[in-house]
């Protein structure tokens, strides 16, 4: 609460300089709204507020793709209206079905560019709810709103240009550098078996994913931008590896008894204090593991651990040059494709089940009652419904929502009913939103509060901003506020209602996709697949973190099976980076292990196919011994090892818990 008070009371410089933004660019976007002689003004106004944010990227992404959306759903409103004009009934099963659509594909898209899709749903009600009994005047509104939120993007995104720019690229090479930090003390933990592995990896995972998120945002400032976004899929790249190598190292080191281990202990001591500290002498170290790994005093698992220490290494150093080229702002010349993330078409046609769900239960009682009203109840159903689908506190922005409605009643009453009608000239009217527009935004700055201080700011313009026609009377100020609360209202009744996230439910899927995705990793060109699978996988990790606590004992092995995937693929990963350049005898093996491989992982690990990789193993293990030896070769072999022995692990979680989660 303290924390609360303070973005009012005492907000930091980039939340004053964002409030003085943002309602300059609404205020620019309302004189121009009334200059031209819009229909309604107040639509500009809010664009410029809802497409506001604190970094200048943000503000050109989310504007282009409001943009895109309000252009795809206003074509939609009006092939609708000409098809059902007569028809409401018609037009709302219609509507219902095309919310459902873009919510579903709005939460399959992992990027900003979701927002397209939310507001191609909704915007189909904005204009076509209306106009239901009057078709003659679609096209006029159509043309109008797409007008006015035209006007209200290019006065954000001016605003956020000229004054203060804040630009997400000039972000992105500290934030590189807090993600290179904590994926090296990820390997570290990894290496040295430390407790806190476990959380290491998570922390690590979850910096990658954010700075990741924040690269698509810089793509839309200019060149530089777009250099840095480009390093930066190289590096995350090569953090992944760096976080797969360091556990391979570790699995390797575990094989080892105590006595071998005593004797290569030095060397992972000499290693770890090289991440430890950003040392300019890894080259060097990398030589001398090499060199250590041919003495002959050491079995064949102590050399094998000692080659993986020197691969690490140089995965340290391709990564630390990524590190580089973010900072410096150059695009290397092999960068990869961007993260993949998890995709889940199940969900997403629940969530757009629920977003048609809500909207025809209040469309029901629209035309049952007539209420016209019920209108903006059904608007806010749809726009709460589709925007938050796929967050997990959905209900809790839902109540925020519902919260930030019930400050801005009084406020507007006050403003709206009693000041506007006394003013005169746009100077006051400006004056009169301004204060407690100010305020809202300031709010809107702070993320736990970010949710009320927007629904704030949105219907503050709402009630005092009526449509031509309407006036400053109360009769319009009681009817309105209530259908608000209504629409919010169903919208969190169906986030409670239609729940999704069953821990052990959710949990199953996402390890029978890991699956999936393991077997297709046996297919895929190795250029493109560890972003495609490591983004995935820290994807899904990440979402199996989150329930690990709320799971029953029986259930929680399912994070364990996450992280025996995780390790199984970058196993396999490694083996066929060893095996990239093998000659024709030995790729033809490779390819025969590949196939059973895949086979094994489409029946899945369970109790009793410990064994299914016995025999592929054994027939790739000949084909490596009877090549020329080299580096390799020895460290294919090893990662080979480590697949059977990972499988078999897999194999044994299925058989603790099997027919319990």
């Amino acid at each position: 609460m303290r924390d609360s008070l303070l973005a009012f009371i005492a907000p930091s410089t980039q939340a004053l300089q964002f409030a003085i933004k943002t309602l300059l660019g609404g205020g620019l976007a309302l004189w121009l709204a009334l200059r031209l002689g819009l229909e309604q003004p107040q639509w500009a106004f809010m664009t410029a507020f809802i497409v506001a944010q604190p970094l200048s990227g943000m503000v050109v992404q989310k504007g282009l793709a409001r943009l895109l959306g309000t252009l795809v759903g206003t074509f939609m409103a009006v092939v609708m209206m000409a098809l059902f004009a007569q028809m409401p009934l018609l037009f709302v099963l219609a509507f219902a079905l095309w919310l459902g659509l873009c919510t579903a594909a709005s939460t399959m898209l992992r990027s900003a560019w979701s927002y397209a899709f939310v507001l191609a749903g909704y915007t189909v009600a904005i204009i076509g709810l209306p106009a239901i009994g009057k078709p003659q005047v679609i096209f006029d509104e159509a043309i109008a709103r797409s007008t006015e939120i035209c006007l209200g993007i290019v006065c954000a995104t001016l605003s956020s240009a000229l004054l203060w720019p804040q630009r997400v690229e000039r972000q992105l090479a500290q934030q590189a550098r807090d993600a290179w930090q904590t994926g090296l003390k990820a390997a570290r933990q990894a290496l040295t078996g430390e407790e806190e592995a476990r959380q290491g990896l998570l922390e690590a995972l979850s910096r990658i994913v954010a700075v990741d998120a924040q690269r698509e945002h810089a793509w839309f400032e200019g060149e530089r931008g777009r250099q840095r976004a480009i390093a930066l899929r190289v590096l995350s790249r090569d953090l992944l590896g760096v976080l797969r190598l360091a556990r391979g190292v570790a699995r390797q080191w575990r094989q080892l008894s105590s006595h071998e281990a005593q004797a290569v202990a030095p060397w992972l001591q000499e290693v770890d204090e090289r991440l430890q500290h950003d040392a300019n002498d890894r080259p060097q170290l990398i030589e001398r593991l090499r060199q250590a790994a041919g003495d002959d005093e050491l079995n064949g698992g102590q050399q094998l651990c000692l080659e993986r220490m020197a691969v690490l290494l140089l995965r340290i150093e391709d990564a630390s040059r990524a590190l580089l080229a973010v900072e410096q702002g150059r695009a290397p010349a092999d960068a990869p494709r961007a993260l993949s993330w998890h995709y889940d078409w199940q969900s997403a046609l629940v969530f757009g089940s629920r977003s048609a769900l809500a909207f025809l239960t209040l469309a029901s009682f629209w035309l049952a009652t007539g209420w016209t009203h019920a209108i903006g109840a059904m608007l806010l159903a749809c726009v709460v419904c589709s925007l938050f689908a796929r967050l997990e506190a959905a209900p809790q922005i839902g109540m925020m929502f519902l919260r930030g409605i019930l400050y801005a009643l009084p406020v507007a009453f006050f403003v709206g009913q009693i000041l506007m009608p006394q003013i005169d000239g746009f100077v006051m009217l400006c004056m009169v939103l301004g204060v407690p527009l100010f305020f809202g935004v300031l709010g809107m700055a702070k993320p736990p509060i970010a949710a009320t201080s927007t629904a704030f700011c949105l219907h503050f313009i709402v009630l005092c901003l009526p449509a031509p026609g309407v006036g400053y009377n109360v009769e319009f100020f009681l009817n309105e506020a209530p259908g608000m609360l209504m629409g919010v209202a169903v919208a969190v009744m169906a986030f409670r209602l239609v729940v999704l996230r069953n821990p052990v439910w959710h949990g199953r899927r996402l390890v029978h996709a890991m699956l999936v995705d393991l077997g297709r990793l046996t297919r895929r060109d190795l250029g493109r697949a560890e972003n495609w699978f490591g983004g995935r996988m820290a994807d899904r990790l990440l979402q199996l973190a989150r329930h690990y606590p709320a799971r029953p004992d029986q259930a929680r092995s399912r994070w364990d099976e996450g992280v025996a995937g995780l390790d199984l693929g970058d196993e396999l990963l490694h083996l066929r980076a060893c095996l990239a350049r093998a000659d024709a005898g030995l790729a033809r093996s490779q390819r025969r292990f590949l196939h059973r491989l895949d086979d094994a992982l489409q029946r899945g690990p369970a109790p009793g196919r410990e064994g299914d990789l016995d025999a592929p193993v054994a027939e790739l293990q000949q084909a490596l011994r009877a090549c020329t030896p080299s580096i390799d070769k020895r460290l294919a072999e090893a990662a080979l090892l480590q697949l059977q022995n990972g499988w078999r692990h897999w194999c044994q979680l299925r058989g603790d818990t099997y027919g319990l989660a």
